[in-house]
């Protein structure tokens, strides 16, 4: 049996700290970047140290942190994360990331923001508020192009489409 080489993570590194606020509980994660710039290691720090929810945020971040270290992609750790429900859930602070179905949902869909390139968040259903946005705006003019309505201007039978926003949260479209 041949086991993969380890990537060696440097005495200094790079991070990212990210602090958020998940239905209420405060949660610290940590990103730290190996020689390569890619995410080497994980650290979620939740609640008392030593309890239980502790404890368990410690293991999930261990063993994304030992996948990584074997060169697993972190497209697929992000997508074993993405949709987990479990409490705490519901509305973050994080603008990026406005509802989450659990911590491990979250620490995915911001691992993935932060170390992943467009195209392959966007594979995963993965954006940011800028391209959410940017998203809703385009997607009614496409649409309409491809029905033969583009050319209409205002005043026509052609519906006008609002973006509706509730926050940081783009909650519909309406047109």
């Amino acid at each position: 049996m041949t086991v993969p080489a380890q990537v060696a993570m440097p005495r200094r590194r790079a991070a990212l700290t990210t602090a958020v606020t998940i239905g209420g509980e405060q949660f610290c994660l940590t990103a730290n970047a190996a020689t390569d710039g890619t995410l080497g290691e994980v650290f979620i720090h939740w609640g008392k140290h030593g309890s239980g929810a502790a404890g368990l945020m410690d293991l999930y971040a261990s063993a994304l942190s030992t996948a990584l270290r074997y060169r697993v992609p972190l497209a697929d750790l992000v997508r074993s994360g993405l949709g987990l429900r479990f409490a705490p859930d519901g509305r973050t602070d994080d603008p990026d990331i406005p509802r989450v179905g659990s911590v491990a949902d979250y620490v995915a869909r911001r691992l993935a923001i932060d170390w992943l390139p467009l195209d392959e968040r966007a594979s995963l259903g993965i954006y940011t508020r800028a391209e959410r946005l940017g998203l809703a705006g385009s997607w009614p003019a496409e649409e309409r192009a491809k029905d033969g309505e583009a050319d209409r201007g205002p005043g026509n039978s052609a519906s006008r489409t609002v973006l509706v926003e509730q926050g940081a949260d783009v909650v519909g479209v309406q047109g």
